[in-house]
């Protein structure tokens, strides 16, 4: 019995609440996206010692996400959420006063600590309080709304810093963390059941046995490639090097090149629904939204970057909104966690899928600022420099979209192998639960 119906108005309070921490979250990963030309100065670096900042961070994260998903398992979500805003109030506080490019690092390094506990720990709270059916438009919807935060780190940062400064504007935004801690202590619930989870303490000896199962199955591998095939272009774009590539290499004014950074997010609110609902209706199939996520954005990088000279202003906008879809494209990879796993291992395995998109961003955007000094010589980023260094995209697509068309088959083959039943019900686009 519960005490809650799931998806009804509890649900959804408890659900607002874990998105509204999310969504600053996001704002805070995303802090550095209008602020890299203004770190720049302040800590006196590089194109390639800029790029650390966002790749210690997000390597942080990518490392963390196999201990975390271990952690929800056993703790679950709302101690994770409280954790991960105390961390985040910590570390972007300590961002916002340091002035030597070590203890910045160090930062970033922490906020990546606590960026990690998030997004999983919201998408158990979607698992735990809503029917099964709804779960992918639900899953869809929180990355849509969470990447709101994606807007605030943009214009609204971008406002701050020129009229505020670097201090006041990152230690207003750790006060934000402060406010949804607050939040979740009094609003989370881990489930709508009137006694709470038992979460038996498993020797360390189980908690290997059950990530090894969850990375042998072929439906964790094909969900980590789908996360990092579709994600990083976009991310690469939004986290770090989409602004100096518009403002330096495509001469976009600074204020016009920062309102540009949030149509992924808008364009992100139209694909969302349309992703999740043909996800939840035809699951077989959902292998080909991603290779066409893939697609297009492989075809719009190629018409810029062999656009002689700066691309024309529409080109931009159509490159901006084309590669958008790669955010929901990547919950893709996500649904594959919770549709070939048992929910046993639901923490273990999405978090091993969601370490895909994050290794393939971090790998891009360390190479694309090698790739920038190495063009450029230390003289200021030309459109050529730019074009040089983002051309290493397509080594990640090519190793990406092999693996996918690779684990889809075996993802299938297994399933119809192991569980006739899960397999016949896929085949007529149902999704049947997994025993552990």
């Amino acid at each position: 019995m519960t005490d809650f119906p799931l998806g009804g108005r509890r649900a959804w309070v408890v659900w607002t609440t874990a998105v509204l921490t999310y969504l600053v979250t996001v704002l805070h990963r995303g802090s550095m996206s209008v602020a890299g030309l203004q770190a720049a100065e302040r800590f006196h670096i590089s194109a390639s010692a800029l790029a650390s900042f966002t790749v210690v961070q997000l390597t942080v994260y990518a490392a963390m996400q196999v201990p975390v998903g271990v952690l929800l398992d056993r703790y679950g979500s709302k101690r994770l959420l409280l954790a991960a805003s105390g961390l985040l109030f910590v570390a972007q506080s300590a961002f916002s006063m340091v002035d030597s490019y070590p203890a910045a690092l160090a930062a970033r390094a922490v906020l990546g600590v606590g960026d990690a506990l998030v997004f999983i720990s919201v998408l158990r709270v979607v698992m735990s309080w809503f029917p099964a059916l709804r779960q992918p438009v639900m899953s869809q919807a929180t990355g849509m709304l969470g990447g709101l935060g994606a807007i605030m780190s943009t214009v609204p940062m971008a406002a701050a810093f020129h009229a505020f400064g670097w201090t006041p504007t990152f230690a207003t935004a750790s006060v934000l963390s402060l406010m949804t801690g607050v939040l979740v202590l009094f609003l989370i619930k881990d489930t709508p059941y009137d006694e709470p989870v038992r979460r038996a303490k498993q020797p360390l000896s189980e908690v290997r046995k059950n990530l090894r199962r969850a990375w042998k199955e072929p439906g964790t591998r094909l969900g980590l490639w789908t996360h990092f095939t579709t994600s990083f272009s976009g991310s690469t774009f939004g986290l770090l090097w989409g602004f100096p590539f518009l403002v330096q290499g495509q001469g976009v004014a600074p204020t016009t090149a920062a309102a540009m950074l949030i149509i992924p997010v808008l364009a992100g609110l139209c694909y969302g629904p349309l992703v999740g609902r043909y996800a939840a209706r035809f699951p077989f199939y959902r292998s080909w939204i991603v290779l066409a996520v893939i697609a297009g954005s492989v075809t719009m990088w190629t018409v810029v970057l062999l656009w002689p000279g700066r691309a024309p202003m529409p080109v931009l906008l159509v490159l901006i909104v084309v590669q958008a879809a790669g955010g929901p494209g990547s919950m893709l990879g996500l649904d594959y966690a919770r549709t070939f796993n048992p929910t046993t291992r639901f923490g273990a395995a999405n978090g091993m899928v969601n370490t895909g998109g994050f290794i393939a961003t971090l790998l891009c955007i360390g190479m694309v600022g090698v790739l920038l000094d190495a063009s450029s010589g230390g003289a200021p980023q030309a459109i050529g420099d730019f074009k040089f260094a983002l051309a290493f995209q397509y080594v990640l697509w090519a190793i990406g979209t092999r693996q996918i068309i690779k684990y889809r088959r075996k993802a299938r083959g297994n399933l119809a192998r192991y569980n006739p039943e899960a397999y016949q019900a896929l085949l007529a686009n149902r999704i049947v639960p997994l025993e552990a």
